[in-house]
């Protein structure tokens, strides 16, 4: 594969829908590239933070890494929850990716799937830690449009809150859910 079709490929990314949405009743979701940018750019800013607040990440790897973190939904989709009791989706996205990176010498970002999906390095965490938080935002964006039955995402607080990055972060979870309970966000 070249190049230019790998990029076509991706593209698919912008076509395919978050299945979660879908499937909780919000008729026009985001798509998995609307996602994955957010995710990109919430890891940037989180990045730089840490590094003011002197913890060291590598800003620029973590970046690459939000980038594929679902690159392998290009070829796989993106697949509910309810579905993945059936087969591991990790592992279908982890061989996805390894195809289409390493059909063109590119094998080396399949490592950085491996270290979003294993936590592995702080890069990897910080991203884990802003996919989740990612979601939240969305999930607030859908409640606040008047979708409802969307409780099942806010499990994704705990995990956040378990995370070595929460005490960096800890205002703007706990500021996340006071917008969810309807509670006035102060913002300096």
């Amino acid at each position: 594969m070249s190049l230019l079709n790998l990029f076509f490929e991706a593209g698919n990314l912008k076509k395919l829908k978050r299945t979660g949405w879908l499937l909780r009743g919000v008729p026009v979701p985001e798509s998995i590239a609307d996602h994955s940018f957010r995710t990109a750019l919430i890891t940037m800013f989180l990045g730089d933070e840490l590094r003011r607040k002197g913890v060291e990440v590598d800003v620029e790897r973590a970046v690459k890494i939000a980038l594929i973190h679902d690159l392998g939904e290009a070829r796989i989709t993106d697949i509910p929850l309810p579905s993945q009791r059936y087969f591991d989706k990790v592992e279908g996205e982890r061989r996805a990716i390894s195809e289409m990176l390493g059909e063109n010498g590119m094998g080396e970002y399949a490592q950085l799937f491996d270290e979003y999906e294993n936590e592995s390095t702080p890069e990897g965490g910080l991203v884990r830690f802003a996919d989740r938080l990612e979601m939240l935002i969305q999930a607030i964006e859908y409640e606040e449009s008047g979708f409802r039955n969307l409780d099942e995402f806010w499990g994704a607080l705990d995990s956040l809150r378990r995370s070595e990055f929460y005490p960096y972060f800890k205002d703007i979870v706990d500021d996340l859910e006071k917008r969810r309970k309807g509670k006035k966000v102060v913002t300096p």
